[in-house]
């Protein structure tokens, strides 16, 4: 990855991380990694993967920890 690409991606994912606020940011780092990692090899848009990656990863993160939750739920209630 070129130098400006991974500071265009790293700036991206700064951005979006700050407008969620730190505590929704589960998720999202890794996601962007992964997202940044996989469009820098899908054609060298690596900004555009960063950013759909932490949004999925955001996604996931939470819909995970509504299934925990709705597990604490039940065992509470048994």
């Amino acid at each position: 990855m070129k130098a400006g690409s991974f500071k265009t991606a790293l700036a991206a994912v700064t951005v979006t991380v700050a407008a969620m606020g730190t505590a929704n940011a589960a998720g999202c780092v890794k996601g962007a990694v992964v997202g940044g990692v996989a469009g820098h090899y899908a054609g060298h848009h690596a900004v555009i993967g960063a950013v759909g990656g932490c949004l999925v990863g955001r996604h996931l993160a939470k819909k995970h920890a509504q299934e925990e939750a709705a597990q604490r739920q039940q065992t509470r209630v048994q």
